[in-house]
């Protein structure tokens, strides 16, 4: 584990003796006493007038009779779900226990998100969710002792900390409302707002915490990933809200207010590019424009940080408006498929000389705008809901399209031009056209690397174990009330457990393009902080965590949203 130098520990006071074999807790606000550099002199202030009136999200379930036949079958698939859940949990209490991640094969175990068991904070609300309170209470018991004064990496990821411990941690206290969770965000919120101690306020995404501690002068990144910089919004509001303390809230509404004015001076109006320069105030430079990696959260964050505030902040709703319509202009596209589907996949959109260029690759990531695209269609009146449902189904046609039933990382599909209509003669075209190197018969090639018609390329076979088509699925369910949808997550869910399944845990899949997929030594926490959620609560009640009450962060965790009638919790 990294630690601060001698120098350090003597200068600051509170490092020493921060973790006692005995069990006695360390100062709980060590971060606090390090000062501020570039402090604020004037805070932005937390809405706090009456919530406007949002117009509802899901279905009304009440007008729907469930049949005893129906019940027992979707209750069946909840408890198989919770079994998955169990099994991954045991393993990593057995073999990772305080530890970021299990190896599920190999039984190992390994620290990459800071070393402070990222799988067991990023857990608490699935475990109190699916009814495992003897195994919250003792995971709140472990996590006391948790010391953000060390770590195991050198620089910070401060995204992927913010939305799996501090999101973890802020969810967990609105559930159950056990103080000792908001104590800990509240730890953890002290050490990432010193991210934001540079000169501008912009965030160091990738931070020399240690340096920070030191009270050495720090700058924001020139070069950063557009989502890492924009999507800390929703977890330092809730803690903001939460705490009392405005000065979260403060920092990331600073960062903001610099994407909403400079939305309409980029390369493509209206969206920001995946690439930016906080440092410089600069997020209009790069020409590469997208929904999906490095981006993604971003715009997921727009509608959701405007239900957190209320509704009493327009102006997420305004840049989400103008984003959302350039996207469905220059980045969704109809892929050709054998079946002549009408279903939407999103890819990457570039500009040069001002013309814009589709890439037509579509990721798992990007498998999350369904569900985002129906939530705001919703919140925002806007007629997209057929748009969402079409980006599902592109989906699931990417899954059901590989003989594991499981959809790549990524792949290249082909744009339909026209009616779209299947040709065997255009596909075969579009695979040599992209493979120009190769100099065999094209049946060859398709047959080398696995590619199912209306593919063109699978760059990337692996998963993960995501959540992003399962996440969408949820969300269209609970908007639509369509049981369809339930089908599709089901047959799913059991593809992913059959092929992910250990021993041990579950581990990753390799190549999902072939009917025996090789595993990988990995279980990211995602898997059962939001994977395995998100399959539990489609096949739920649809009053548990309903999208009226909650709203759920990029890494799944559900945050109590205010609403005019009950005002700010």
């Amino acid at each position: 584990m990294s630690d601060f130098s001698s120098r350090a520990t003597a200068g600051l006071g509170f490092i020493k003796n921060s973790l006692f074999s005995t069990g006695v807790k360390y100062d709980p606000f060590p971060w606090k006493t390090v000062d501020q550099r570039y402090s604020v002199t004037s805070m932005l202030a937390l809405p706090t007038d009456r919530p406007l009136n949002i117009p509802k999200v899901q279905y009304d379930f009440r007008w729907r009779t469930e049949s005893n036949d129906v019940k027992s079958i979707r209750e069946k698939r909840q408890k198989a779900v919770k079994e998955s859940f169990a099994h991954a949990w045991e393993g990593y209490k057995a073999h990772g226990w305080m530890r970021d991640e299990i190896a599920p094969i190999s039984g190992g175990s390994r620290d990459v998100f800071g070393g402070w068991a990222a799988t067991l904070i990023d857990s608490l609300d699935t475990l109190w969710i699916m009814g495992f309170k003897k195994e919250f209470n003792n995971a709140i018991h472990a996590i006391q002792f948790i010391d953000f004064t060390k770590a195991s990496v050198e620089d910070l990821n401060v995204f992927e900390t913010t939305i799996r411990y501090l999101g973890g941690l802020l969810a967990a206290y609105d559930l159950s409302g056990n103080r000792v969770l908001l104590d800990k965000a509240i730890q953890l919120g002290e050490m990432l707002y010193h991210s934001f101690d540079t000169p501008n306020r912009m965030p160091i995404c990738r931070w020399k915490w240690k340096e920070a501690a030191e009270g050495k002068p720090q700058e924001a990144n020139d070069l950063a990933l557009v989502a890492e910089v924009g999507s800390l919004s929703m977890e330092f509001t809730r803690l903001s809200q939460l705490s009392g303390d405005p000065k979260y809230f403060d920092a990331t509404q600073r960062v903001m207010n610099h994407f909403y004015s400079q939305q309409n001076n980029t390369k493509l109006p209206g969206m920001w590019p995946l690439v930016v320069n906080p440092k410089d105030l600069d997020f209009t430079k790069d020409n590469t424009f997208s929904l999906g990696a490095m981006s993604d959260s971003l715009y997921e964050y727009l509608p959701k940080q405007y239900l957190l505030l209320g509704g009493l902040h327009s102006e997420y709703k305004i840049m989400y408006k103008r984003a959302i319509e350039v996207a469905k202009e220059h980045n969704l596209f109809r892929p050709l498929n054998k079946d002549n589907k009408n279903i939407l996949i999103s890819g990457i959109a570039k500009v040069d000389g001002g013309k814009v260029s589709l890439t037509p690759e579509g990721q798992h990531l990007v498998c999350f705008a369904g569900g985002m695209i129906g939530l705001a269609s919703q919140i925002f009146g806007l007629d997209d809901i057929v748009t969402a449902r079409k980006l599902v189904d592109g989906c699931i046609w990417a899954c059901e399209s590989m003989p594991t039933g499981v959809m790549p990382e990524t792949f290249r599909a082909i744009p339909c031009t026209g009616e779209c209509q299947w040709d065997k003669a255009i596909w075969h075209r579009e695979v040599l056209d992209h493979e120009t190197h190769y100099e065999g018969l094209v049946e060859d090639m398709i047959r080398e690397k696995h590619l199912q018609p209306g593919f063109v390329d699978i760059p990337d076979k692996t998963y993960i174990l995501r959540p992003e088509v399962i996440e969408s699925l949820f969300i269209l369910y609970r908007i639509t009330g369509d049981t369809s949808l339930q089908e599709k997550a089901w047959d799913l869910f059991c593809a992913i457990e059959e092929y992910t399944r250990t021993d041990i845990a579950h581990a990753s899949l390799a190549d999902v393009t072939v009917p025996v997929p090789p595993q990988s030594d990995r279980m990211e926490s995602f898997w059962t902080a939001e994977t395995l959620k998100y399959f539990y609560l489609i096949f739920g009640e649809s009053t548990v965590l309903s999208l009226d009450e909650y709203v759920f962060n990029t890494e799944a965790h559900p945050f109590k949203r205010p609403s005019a009638s009950t005002g700010w919790s």
